[in-house]
Formats: C-alpha cells, sequence, structure tokens
C-alpha cells in the first residue's frame, strides 16, 4: 500500500459493447477522447430512521439506497474528433440495445489496480454553451443502468 497521494493525469473513459449479453467485455474498449472531468460517483446512503418507542434520547437507522442522481455529466473539450466519437459511441449503443446488449463504461486510473465499470446509456450531444475569449466544452451524458463496481482493469487486444 501507498500513502502517495495520486495525480488525475492519465484517467481516460473508455466503452465497449457487449459480445455476449449480460458478460462485461473485458477487452477492447474504446476511449472516448478529450475529457476533462469525471463526476463523483461515490454517494452518500440513504440513511432509514428505524427508531422504537423505547428509544429515549437518539434516532435509530440503517442505510438505505445511494442515488448516483440520474444522468452523469463528463466535462469535454467540444472538438470535431470528440464529436465523431461520441456520435459512434451513441450508434453504437442504439445497435446493442436492438441486439439485447450493453455497452459498458470503464474508468481507468494508471495508478490503481482495478478500474470503476458500469453500463449506461448515452445521450445524443447537443449544442454546448459558447462565451467570449473561452475554451468551447461540452457536458456528455451518460445515465447508469447498474451500479458501478471496482473489477480489473481492462486489456488491449493482442495484436494479430
Amino acid at each position: 500500500m501507498s500513502n502517495i497521494a495520486m495525480s488525475t493525469a492519465g484517467v481516460t473513459v473508455n466503452y465497449a459493447v457487449e459480445a455476449t449479453a449480460g458478460t462485461r467485455p473485458t477487452m477492447g474498449y474504446i476511449q472516448i477522447p478529450n475529457i476533462k472531468s469525471v463526476p463523483e460517483m461515490n454517494p452518500s446512503p440513504e440513511t432509514l430512521e428505524t427508531t422504537d418507542l423505547s428509544q429515549t434520547e437518539f434516532k435509530t437507522y440503517v442505510e438505505g439506497l445511494k442515488d448516483l442522481g440520474g444522468a452523469l455529466a463528463f466535462l469535454a473539450n467540444f472538438t470535431t474528433d470528440l464529436e465523431t466519437a461520441w456520435n459512434a459511441l451513441v450508434d453504437a449503443y442504439k445497435a446493442a440495445k436492438e441486439e439485447g446488449k450493453s455497452v459498458w463504461f470503464e474508468i481507468k486510473h494508471p495508478g490503481l489496480e482495478k478500474s470503476v465499470y458500469f453500463t449506461g446509456q448515452p445521450s445524443a450531444m447537443g449544442l454546448p454553451a459558447m462565451a467570449v475569449n473561452a475554451v468551447l466544452e461540452t457536458n456528455l451524458y451518460i445515465t447508469p443502468t447498474n451500479a458501478p463496481t471496482w473489477q480489473a482493469k481492462s486489456t488491449v487486444a493482442p495484436a494479430e
């Protein structure tokens, strides 16, 4: 274990379509270019109050469900490469859905042993806000369809 703080340099956000419905791909992930920030996926659980009449001073609670809050916003520099890649992802999602398959997203940090994975639905890109003397950025929205989990990092397919 290391107690050294880590940089976010080198983090990638990737996706892959299931080859077999219900099975997370372990290789063949495609990087989404120009991502600048990843939303937090560590929500606090709801607390469900369980106090009964025997309590005289404090309420008691049990942990409830966690809520990611719906669609997750990934900030990115808007480039033609991003637009092309995102449109390809949305098209891949539509094709996968017709076949009963899911698209898996991976958030991969070079300094961590595992990646975070979740299935999700990407939303088509709209027109981002624009301002004078500013970088053109956009939010890319992915609605999770399962809970994020830590699993072994994806690998690169061997060259043929």
